[in-house]
Parts: structure tokens; C-alpha cells; sequence
């Protein structure tokens, strides 16, 4: 397996648990749990964002083009913000 895809298969993976914990934090009534649940979300976070600096310096992500005042004014309108 090529490094390109065992970079972007454990974004893949993190991204997933990443909304899997935002599942159970937001369903959680135990203060304490619900705490842990987000430091570890926390930490998934860190860790996802290094990958994704790591695969974008090795070329195997581009971001998508920055948005112009225009097209952040105009999805705003839509949000209701």
C-alpha cells in the first residue's frame, strides 16, 4: 500500500470517529464522560489537522480554492448569519 493511501485512509478513519464523537458528547448526561469524550476528540482533532499539513506538504491533498467575500457573504445570507 502507497503512503498516499494509508495517509488519506486514517484521515478517512478519524474524520468518522470524529463525528462518532460529537454523537456521543452531544447525547451524553454524565458530566464527567462527557468530558473525557472531549478531550479525546480534542486529541483525534490534533491529530487529524497534523495529518492533514503532513499529506498536504507531501502533495497528496489540495485544498479547495479559498472563498472570495462574495461567496462567504452569499452562503451567510443562506445560513441566516
Amino acid at each position: 500500500m502507497k503512503e498516499k493511501d494509508m495517509v488519506n485512509d486514517v484521515l478517512s478513519q478519524i474524520n468518522s470517529s470524529l463525528t462518532g464523537y460529537a454523537s456521543v458528547i452531544s447525547q451524553s448526561s454524565n458530566p464527567q464522560l462527557r468530558q473525557t469524550i472531549q478531550q479525546i476528540r480534542n486529541s483525534c482533532e490534533t491529530f487529524q489537522y497534523d495529518l492533514y499539513k503532513l499529506a498536504e506538504q507531501k502533495g497528496f491533498y489540495q485544498p479547495a480554492a479559498q472563498a472570495n467575500q462574495n461567496e462567504v457573504m452569499q452562503i451567510k445570507s443562506q445560513l441566516g448569519g
